[in-house]
């Protein structure tokens, strides 16, 4: 059969295969589908790690010292990419929770809001230097935990990690400064919930500005990705930050819960799903505790027909596939002006092809595992609503690893706006390709969606990036590029997506009072 693109001036031949998730799937005729590995043959490159001493059970971080769970359980953490135990890991319960927050508070009143602006960013350079000491070893964890590419964690998450801390030190003494004519003074005890998709960078956003504010902290990582977090709290250690400053308890939703419902807290910064944020809303209704939320997004990556379509293939490549769509503003919705809409399928397809999937931990490999089997199950059934209601998949025909929760990378074509792929956030290396004739046209179909976190424009017009970006309504738009990341720079969005900004000078105010 022959498909024709929406402009009907071109067409591309496709022949039709079942999909490992049933349905069909679209594949472009006289070109054989290579196995994994069989088009480029690369020695095994994988990054060492049989020196990094995982503990068998992590316990809580409380008050400066690593204590027991008060109900005595724990739960797995797993290598999604072998589906091995790596670890157990403590599951707090409302008392554990309870003796965090009483650390934080006195902290708070004895020794952090007191202490000098110039002394607290002593501790968070102390912080930054260590991170960077032991970037590789917390790179391996974060990606046999997460399963991430050691390229993405290594190369990606570990020096923003550090960066953030160093950024944030240089702010600690010059709150002032930064809101002239104001006084600025933090708010007490901070609630901070992040989650699975960056575990060590969320940390890093949202203790680093708080910490330099003068606020202490109760952080709760996600329970899929608590190891690096707790290695973070060794670091806070031997950075000798005084006790209760930073408090860390790891466990479900329950845990969730009962840091969010605790009375002596005074800020909750969440970033998460939409659902549960619209739950933390409703939560602090009537009191007095002031919330960020960085929730959900369904980015749109906008391609005109002046743009160099090289460079946006690699960007798509590089927003989508490289960190398995884990990203919340992984860009997941691809809008092709019609006239490029052959070419730029053409080199998607081929592009991915050539993507590598297989063990995190090789250098060579391009996209890891999903994170869990809720995940991948999630993916799977997202997938299938696209083939049900008319869409068509192309994919390469891989051979996965036999353990493991894997995705290969995809991308749906025929997609409308509505669609539930072009419309849920998916959070796998998938993408929705859909076109547009004109400007206004594209502005209209990137607006239609409930979230509002990030966007991309790629075209050789200076001044058609500048008026797209004033009427898109997303928190970040990135040009001629994607997923670029500085601690200076805010991210936030609009919408579902959210409110309240992390990063740059305006990360701070979240947590200050001005008075």
């Amino acid at each position: 059969m022959a498909r024709k693109t929406p402009n009907s001036k071109a067409v591309i031949p496709v022949v039709s295969e079942k999909s490992p998730n049933g349905g069909r799937i679209a594949l472009p005729v006289g070109e054989r589908r290579l196995s994994f590995g069989e088009k480029w043959s690369y020695a095994p490159a994988p990054e060492a790690h049989d020196y990094i001493q995982l503990k068998k059970r992590y316990q809580l971080f409380i008050n400066g010292k690593f204590v027991a769970p008060h109900s005595g359980k724990y739960f797995p953490s797993i290598n999604p990419a072998t589906e091995e135990t790596l670890a157990e890991i403590a599951e707090a319960d409302a008392y554990d929770v309870d003796q965090a927050v009483k650390a934080a508070r006195a902290a708070y009143k004895n020794v952090w809001s007191k202490m000098p602006g110039r002394e607290r960013g002593k501790y968070l350079y102390r912080i930054a230097r260590l991170i960077q000491e032991k970037a590789r070893e917390l790179a391996v964890l974060e990606t046999m935990d997460g399963g991430k590419t050691i390229k993405e964690s290594r190369d990606v998450d570990l020096p923003l990690v550090a960066a953030h801390f160093f950024y944030y030190a240089g702010w600690a003494d010059k709150l002032q400064y930064a809101f002239p004519g104001r006084t600025p003074r933090p708010l007490g005890v901070a609630a901070q919930i992040i989650p699975w998709n960056f575990p060590l960078l969320m940390a890093a956003w949202k203790l680093a500005p708080a910490l330099a504010c003068g606020n202490t902290c109760v952080l709760k990582p996600a329970e899929t990705t608590s190891i690096t977090a707790m290695h973070l709290a060794e670091i806070f250690q031997q950075a000798e930050l005084p006790d209760g400053v930073v408090n860390i308890v790891t466990g479900a939703r329950t845990t969730g819960q009962a840091l969010v419902d605790h009375e002596d807290i005074n800020k909750i910064a969440f970033t998460g799903s939409t659902a549960v944020g619209k739950m933390l809303t409703q939560a602090v209704a009537g009191t007095k505790k002031k919330l960020t939320l960085e929730l959900g997004g369904k980015a749109a990556n906008i391609v005109f027909e002046d743009a160099p379509l090289d460079q946006a293939v690699e960007g798509i490549i590089s927003g989508i596939f490289f960190n398995q769509g884990h990203v919340c503003c992984a860009g997941s919705r691809l809008l092709v002006q019609e006239g490029v809409f052959p070419q730029v399928i053409r080199k998607l397809r081929d592009r991915i092809a050539t993507l590598r999937v297989g063990n995190p931990l090789d250098k060579n490999t391009d996209i890891g595992a999903i994170n869990s089997r809720m995940q991948l199950d999630k993916i799977c059934e997202l997938v299938d609503s696209g083939l049900q209601q008319g869409a068509e998949l192309v994919q390469p025909r891989l051979k996965l690893p036999e353990k493991g929760y894997w995705y290969p990378p995809s991308f749906f074509t025929g997609v409308t706006a509505s669609h539930r792929i072009a419309q849920e956030e998916i959070f796998g290396p998938v993408l929705s390709v859909m076109t547009f004739r004109t400007p206004d046209e594209a502005i209209e179909r990137a607006n239609n969606t409930l979230y509002g976190l990030s966007a991309g424009i790629w075209t050789d017009k200076g001044s058609k990036i500048f008026k797209m970006a004033s009427k898109l309504r997303a928190g970040v738009v990135w040009a001629n590029t994607f997923n670029k990341f500085d601690p200076t720079s805010p991210f936030g969005g609009y919408k579902e997506s959210g409110f309240g900004r992390e990063g740059g000078q305006h990360g701070l105010l979240p947590y200050l009072e001005l008075n």
